[in-house]
C-alpha cells in the first residue's frame, strides 16, 4: 500500500498521508514521494493548487522515531530536507487539512501552507527539545514571527502542545470545523483557488512571501546543520530509545556520555 496517496482532480493535487497504523509517522520514502510530487506539481501547468491531508483522527506523528535511531548521518540532500525545501519554495497555493495530532514536522510544515483548515480535535506540538533536537523547517524563525516570542518559547523550548483554538487565534489555522468536514472544506477552497488566474495567484503569493524568503532559506540551512549534529549526540539517542521503550529519558546518563 502506498504511504503517500496522490489524487488529481480539477487542477488540484491532493497528497494524503496513508500510514495510519503508525499514526502517519513520516519515513524517508514518504518525504521523497512528497518532494517529488511538489516539484512535479510546480512544473505542471494543469495543476494550480496542492492539498496536504492526513486522516480524520491524526494528521501526522512527525518523523518516524525508528528512522531517527537507524540514521547515522543526515545532510542537506536527505529526503526530509528535500521535502522542506520543496514546500518552503512552492510557488502555487498550498492548502492543509489537519485533524488530530500534528507533531514536529507535522506542525512545522504548516508554516509554509497558505490555508490551513483544522478539525476541532487538532493538536499541534513541536517537541524537538524534548527529543534532544532543535527546530526545523525554519520554525525557529517563523514560529516567533507568527506566535510572538513568549508563545513560541512555550512551544519550542518547553515543547508544550497547543490546540486548534489557539492555532486559530495565532493565525496558523484559517478555520476550525468538525473533523468529518475538514477534508471537504479544504477541497472546496482549493477548487476556488484553482478556478482563479494562476499567474495572479502565484504573483500574489510571491509578493506575500518575498520579504522573508531569503531568511527562511538561510534559517533552514542553519537548522539543518544543527539538527544533523544533535541527531548523533547522546541526548537524542537516549530520547529515541526511551520513546521506543515507553519510558522517561535518563538525561543524566546521556549527559555523562556527552562529557
Amino acid at each position: 500500500m502506498d504511504e503517500i496517496l496522490l489524487d488529481r482532480d480539477a487542477g488540484v493535487l491532493t497528497l494524503t498521508f496513508n500510514r495510519l497504523a503508525k499514526k502517519n509517522a513520516l519515513t524517508p520514502s514518504m518525504y521523497a514521494a512528497m518532494a517529488d510530487a511538489l516539484v512535479q506539481a510546480a512544473a505542471d501547468a494543469t495543476l494550480a493548487v496542492v492539498v496536504i491531508q492526513g486522516h480524520e483522527t491524526v494528521f501526522s506523528a512527525g518523523n518516524d522515531i525508528g528512522d531517527f535511531l537507524q540514521r547515522t548521518a543526515t545532510t542537506g540532500e536527505s529526503p526530509a530536507f528535500q521535502f522542506l525545501r520543496a514546500i518552503s519554495t512552492f510557488a502555487k497555493p498550498l492548502v492543509a487539512a489537519v485533524c488530530g495530532p500534528a507533531v514536529g514536522i507535522g506542525t512545522t510544515m504548516l508554516f509554509h501552507c497558505d490555508l490551513v483548515y483544522a478539525g476541532d480535535n487538532a493538536a499541534f506540538s513541536m517537541p524537538f527539545v524534548n527529543l534532544g533536537l532543535c527546530p526545523e523547517a525554519a520554525s525557529s524563525y517563523l514560529a516567533p514571527q507568527l506566535m510572538g516570542h513568549g508563545r513560541a518559547a512555550e512551544a519550542l523550548l518547553l515543547g508544550e502542545p497547543f490546540l486548534a483554538e489557539t492555532a486559530l487565534e495565532m493565525g496558523l489555522v484559517s478555520r476550525i470545523v468538525a473533523p468529518m468536514e475538514v477534508a471537504a472544506l479544504a477541497q472546496r477552497q482549493a477548487r476556488k483557488l484553482a478556478a482563479k488566474p494562476m499567474r495572479s495567484l502565484m504573483e500574489t503569493k510571491r509578493l506575500m512571501k518575498s520579504a522573508q524568503a531569503a531568511v527562511v532559506a538561510q534559517r533552514m540551512t542553519e537548522e539543518g546543520q544543527s539538527f544533523a549534529r544533535l541527531l548523533l549526540e547522546p541526548a537524542a539517542r537516549e530520547a529515541f530509545t526511551a520513546f521506543l521503550e515507553r519510558r522517561r529519558p535518563d538525561w543524566q546518563s546521556a549527559a555523562k556520555l556527552d562529557s
